[in-house]
């Protein structure tokens, strides 16, 4: 799979929104390079940002920054990550965002 699992990214431009060498937000299963600044597109910008978040409107955020309906794909990668974030000791099987799909 590609290094962001699959999904295409929100980005229209080739310009990123990255803020550092070392990105926290690709420690997220599944989550890659363009995965994190659409995280960041929606003012996320750490792990910890996710904690108690609603995975529903974080994607209904992103399509609207976006201007245009996003891949549902992108709604389970939220629902991966906040369920990684709020976790000490995640379930394996619910790091791979595919596994999200009717929950």
């Amino acid at each position: 799979m590609p290094e962001n699992g699959g999904i295409k990214s929100a980005a229209t431009t080739p310009a990123r929104i990255m803020n550092s060498t070392t990105d926290e937000l690709q420690t997220i299963p599944g989550v890659g390079k363009r995965t994190a600044d659409d995280f960041r597109r929606i003012g996320i910008r750490r792990v910890q940002d996710l904690r108690n978040k609603d995975p529903e409107q974080l994607y209904a955020r992103l399509c609207r920054r976006v201007g245009k309906p996003v891949d549902r794909c992108m709604l389970y990668v939220f629902r991966c990550a906040v369920y990684y974030a709020t976790r000490k000791k995640p379930d394996p099987e619910k790091l791979k965002w595919w596994n999200w799909k009717d929950r």
